[in-house]
């Protein structure tokens, strides 16, 4: 018996031995490719970059997983007891994996067998984090006892709170929220420190399946698994059971994140801004970086450009009739469903989509798009207003011709109508028609001294078009360029005084004849540069970069960014050549901040994910500004290392003859600001394009207005009549709270009065005289000097012909009398 029971006994251990060895075999298999989980320890996920504007509000945040990454000493403790409540209530007690949890699993799954419930999961978090991680997401065995050993392995070589933190920073909650942070913003638009008892139950029960407790499509479902979760909240000790009940009784309060831009009217400027990150980083680093981008945006300098753009935008295409509603619905049964389907133009809150419910002589009765509920279905209300007569009597004349103009409403609408309206007072049920410009433009703000730009309306709707035509469209600057042939011309002995004769003149190249013309035909006879400017004088101009040379004119754009490559060209000289807004604006900032070179930009400062700057425009000098502390020394030094591209005084004699611009020339009478402004206007042929170009000392901004595809606007569209007004309705709104400045007068220039039309010193009491601007060693000359007078009589005869205005003139502001 005894030799019996050893028998067995020996063959008892030599299986147990060889099931050992089977196993041991087994999991050397396994363990042997096992994941490093030291990489845990430089855990990077893709993380949300955020840009903000100059004064730090949100303006849009770009992500493929919205995700913002939070320490474990930044998530409150009741966010931490509500997942530990729903996931893993023994976390801080297990080596990993929860021997008595998987216990009590394998006893339930048993009892359920056959019965079609889904089985009972016993992972721990630090599972999760080891498949989450290190491992793919097979239903396996093999996968199971890889997440068990890593598991243990993890637990070993990390603490607990740093397996808290990788896991709340990690995991999917639905609707492309990743972490707990991302998650807390996208579903209640709040930080993890407002969370409500409720709200983070529910945060908490999303991981095990976002979509089976989505809050609009499952919200019973959703209910119930999130007071399943405050319930294991009350059972584990973390909240009271009176404050539990409360939280149980509270609906789900989903709340939405809007995407995209977050500040109103930045949309295109946050559009070029995500555009220069990926070109300078790549689309990884915006998408997955977790930059901090700091931009140069004015928010209150940006709703006034695109008030201004938009007001003007509109009054031109009101001008020109009606032309067509958004679409047309049946009105059979609920409007309002399939007007909900339309796109309304989110970053014009102001207008709403309505539909035409009747028409007649004394008014249009209409239906306003229903808003949906966050989880898409439309609201039962069905909100009706009101247009009168005279707020769409703009549409009486029809720009179709489909239609045919009309003298009331009759004839313009027809019921099923989709147009867009706006209300003439908030909360009243009278509206104004609207439509869509066809007409667009462009619109840049510039802090001429840093480059700083501080506002871009690109259009007159980003959810119209996304296409920037502040960056984007390559226009002609037609006389708006002009200025920097005539700083071509003071640089290189030219005066403001000297004389250009104004006459018809043709050219000759390659067996063609251009004959330019000045705008609205006609010529003045022998005019000063500066009445050459003011009142933009193509045959001067012309004869002015003749007799110059157009090599050195190119030299001069392509120094002040206006082209990268400029054909030398006569034409050229009058802005038939393409460039952007941004070009122009930047090249007018030169003569407002006393020639200095500058480089335009949008970004201020970009910090990377631990807040190291990797990037800031400013690169100015100044070794003594970092002082730890104050100890009497003096104020530091900024050293301007800026290139001087034009000289100062050639600058100021600039600016001096473009006030002479705004105050008695192409722009006169439309620029009222009540402080010293200079700027320029520009028309391209046909009227394609409408520009104007002006700046004040601290504060340089430029507009175009044209068709997307460049076709002529109409008679009278000129850079006066269209742009200027623009310029001075953003510039009265953006300089309301600054004080007037002066501009710069640099050191050695001498202020003589010469007659403005022959440039000649002019004693005191002679009519027609001028105060104008010297440089040292210049003045008015002896006597009468005209360029360009091939072919023409002597001097004295053409002055004595040519018709004169006889009133003195002061020309500029800053330190002129």
């Amino acid at each position: 018996m005894i030799r019996l029971i050893g028998y067995l006994f020996g063959l008892a251990s030599v299986l147990a031995l060889g099931v050992a060895a089977v196993i041991a075999v087994y999991l050397i298999g396994v363990t042997k490719d096992l994941p490093d989980y030291e990489v845990l320890a430089s855990y990077s996920p893709p993380v949300t970059t955020r840009i903000h504007a100059g004064n730090g509000a949100l303006m849009a945040e770009y992500a493929r997983e919205r995700r913002l990454f939070l320490p474990i000493q930044a998530i409150p403790d009741r966010v931490k007891a509500a997942f530990l409540s729903a996931e893993d209530k023994n976390f801080y007690n297990h080596p990993g994996v929860d021997i008595t949890g998987l216990g009590r699993a394998i006893v339930v799954n048993l009892q359920n067998f056959g019965s079609g419930r889904r089985p009972v999961g016993a992972s721990t978090i630090t599972q999760q984090v080891a498949k989450n991680f290190l491992l793919s997401s097979d239903q396996t065995m093999d996968r199971k006892i890889k997440e068990a050993i890593l598991s243990f392995r993890i637990e070993q070589a990390y603490s607990k709170d740093k397996i808290l933190e990788l896991y709340l920073n990690e995991i999917f909650f639905g609707l492309n929220a990743y972490g707990i942070a991302g998650a807390a913003l996208t579903y209640f638009d709040k930080s993890v420190t407002e969370l409500t008892i409720a709200e983070t139950a529910y945060l908490a029960a999303l991981p095990k399946g976002p979509n089976n407790y989505h809050p609009f499509r499952r919200t019973e479902a959703a209910l119930e698994r999130r007071n399943w979760v405050i319930d294991r909240m009350v059972e584990n000790g973390f909240v009271a059971r009176e404050e539990g009940d409360e939280a149980k009784k509270e609906p789900l309060g989903v709340n939405l994140r809007r995407t995209g831009s977050s500040l109103f009217a930045s949309d295109y400027f946050a559009e070029e801004v995500r555009r220069q990150i990926i070109e300078r980083y790549g689309d990884q680093a915006l998408y997955e970086g977790g930059l901090s981008v700091r931009t140069s945006l004015d928010p209150k300098m940006q709703v006034a450009a695109r008030k201004a753009l938009q007001s003007a935008l509109l009054t031109y295409d009101q001008r020109r009739g009606f032309r067509e509603p958004i679409k047309t619905i049946s009105l059979e049964g609920d409007w309002g469903v399939p007007l909900a389907e339309i796109p309304a133009l989110a970053d014009v809150p102001e207008w709403k989509v309505a539909v035409v419910l009747d028409v007649a002589a004394d008014g249009v009765d209409i239906g306003l798009q229903p808003a949906k509920e966050a989880g898409g279905k439309v609201v039962a209300e069905r909100v009706r207003g009101r247009i009168a007569p005279g707020d769409m009597e703009w549409a009486f004349r029809s720009a179709s011709a489909d239609r045919k103009s009309s003298k009331s409403p009759v004839g313009v609408l027809n019921p099923g109508d989709v147009v867009y309206v706006e209300a003439k007072e908030e909360g009243s049920s009278a509206y104004r028609l609207r439509q869509l410009p066809k007409v667009q433009g462009g619109l840049v703000a510039m802090d001429p001294h840093t480059g700083r730009v501080l506002a871009i309306a690109g259009g007159f709707s980003y959810a119209q078009s996304e296409f920037n035509r502040a960056t984007q469209a390559m226009r002609q600057p037609g006389s708006s360029f002009k200025p920097f042939v005539y700083a071509a011309a003071l640089d290189t002995g030219y005066t403001p005084a000297s004389v250009i004769m104004d006459a018809p003149v043709e050219f000759v190249s390659g067996g063609q004849v251009w004959r330019p013309q000045n705008y609205g035909g006609g010529s003045a006879g022998p005019q000063t540069l500066r009445l050459g400017i003011e009142k933009s004088r193509n045959l001067m101009t012309v004869r002015l970069a003749n007799d110059m040379g157009m090599n050195l004119v190119a030299e001069y754009a392509e120094r002040f960014g206006i082209y990268n490559k400029m054909n030398p060209v006569l034409a050229m000289s009058l802005g038939s050549g393409e460039t952007t807004v941004m070009r122009m604006v930047s090249a007018y900032a030169v003569f407002a901040n006393g020639g200095k070179q500058i480089k335009p930009t949008l970004i201020d400062r970009i910090q990377d994910r631990h807040g190291k700057t990797i990037f800031r425009h400013e690169d100015r000098i100044c070794e003594a500004c970092n002082a730890e502390r104050f100890t009497g020394q003096e104020e530091p030094t900024v050293v301007d290392n800026r290139e001087q591209v034009l000289d100062p005084m050639t600058a100021y004699q600039i600016t001096s003859m473009m006030e002479g611009v705004v105050s008695r020339g192409t722009a006169a009478g439309k620029i009222k600001l009540g402080r010293p402004v200079a700027g320029k206007t520009g028309t391209s042929n046909d009227e394609k394009d409408a520009w104007f170009v002006g700046y004040t000392p601290d504060l340089v901004a430029g507009v175009y207005i044209g068709f997307d595809q460049p076709a002529p606007m109409g008679r009278g569209s000129t850079g006066g009549s269209l742009a200027a007004p623009v310029f001075n309705d953003f510039m009265q709104m953006a300089t309301a709270d600054t004080p007037p400045g002066q501009f710069f007068v640099p050191a050695g220039m001498s202020f003589i009065p010469v007659n403005r039309t022959t440039g000649m010193f002019a004693y005191e009491g002679e009519p027609d005289t001028i105060i104008e601007a010297f440089k040292p060693g210049t003045g008015p000359a002896d006597s009468l000097s005209i360029i360009g007078m091939d072919g023409y009589a002597a001097p004295e005869e053409i002055l004595r012909d040519s018709p004169q205005a006889n009133q003195a003139v002061t020309s500029g502001s800053g330190g002129l009398f």
